[in-house]
């Protein structure tokens, strides 16, 4: 894979950040894998987020997509079974260290003082659902799909999902995405109130762009602290990410969540026992 070098030097493999009049623009650069997170990814992404944090006011909106036909299908699952050989993110024999890399991106996001809309192209699902809801905005080409897979994997909702998607669309659709996994597409979710807009694939990233250069032209102390503003009434997403972290943990490596795995990658249905 290509390395792309940022303006300021920063070296990147799996995303690539351009700027123009104010903005920012980060692109997920794993469209093989419809953009899955793995752990190298997962840095650069908070590296990139630190680095746009530094550069306000100059730049002073980001918009996040995806490069090919998906946003981001959420974690890498072909890597699951090496991560949790090896106790995820961390070294094996090492103490537990809390949320992952992927998990914090969440608060990462909402901490940066820039306004952040999510370009959706393609498919959000696990932790790239908690990375397009942890933005500010969302905006979604026809083509989008929006799915909380974590249950398929044999997971409970993380990456600021289990706060974020009940207080975007209600208790009672957040519990359906939950508890089925299902895959619902653009229209359903601007109805259900998941995403601003839906725009036609073509003309997706040009729409963010405009949007985001309207609110550049704002005053930029303004928009940092309407930003800090609107995410005060909601939790501490770092608290969230804590608490999704512990309810995972009864059902990290058990017969269920490897069969759920081994199935995915065999392209067959599972079969669960309740182990």
């Amino acid at each position: 894979m290509a390395t792309t070098t940022t303006d300021s030097g920063t070296e990147f493999q799996h995303i690539t950040l351009g700027r123009h009049d104010y903005l920012a623009v980060l692109t997920l650069q794993r469209p093989d894998r419809l953009n899955a997170l793995n752990r190298e990814m997962g840095l650069e992404l908070h590296a990139a987020l630190d680095q746009l944090a530094g550069e306000f006011p100059e730049t002073r909106v980001v918009i996040i997509t995806g490069a090919g036909r998906g946003f981001c299908s959420g974690a890498d699952v072909g890597d699951m079974p090496k991560r949790m050989a090896s106790g995820g993110d961390r070294a094996v024999g090492t103490p537990d260290e809390g949320p992952s890399i992927t998990m914090r991106l969440a608060p990462h996001l909402r901490e940066i003082p820039q306004p952040i809309i999510a370009a959706v192209n393609g498919v959000a699902a696990g932790a790239g659902l908690g990375i397009a809801l942890s933005c500010d905005i969302r905006i979604a080409s026809e083509s989008a799909r929006f799915s909380s897979v974590f249950v398929k994997r044999s997971l409970v909702p993380d990456a600021g999902v289990s706060e974020i998607l009940g207080a975007l669309v209600g208790p009672g659709i957040a519990a359906e995405m939950a508890y089925t996994g299902r895959v619902y597409d653009a229209p359903w979710a601007l109805q259900k109130g998941l995403v601003n807009r839906v725009v036609p694939a073509d003309d997706m990233l040009a729409q963010a762009e405009s949007l985001a250069l309207e609110i550049a032209a704002n005053p930029p102390l303004a928009v940092k602290a309407t930003k800090a503003l609107l995410n005060s009434h909601y939790p501490d997403l770092n608290q969230v990410i804590e608490t999704e972290h512990r309810a995972n943990e009864p059902v990290k490596g058990t017969s269920d969540q490897m069969e759920a795995i081994q199935a995915f990658l065999e392209k067959r249905d599972p079969k669960f026992t309740g182990r």
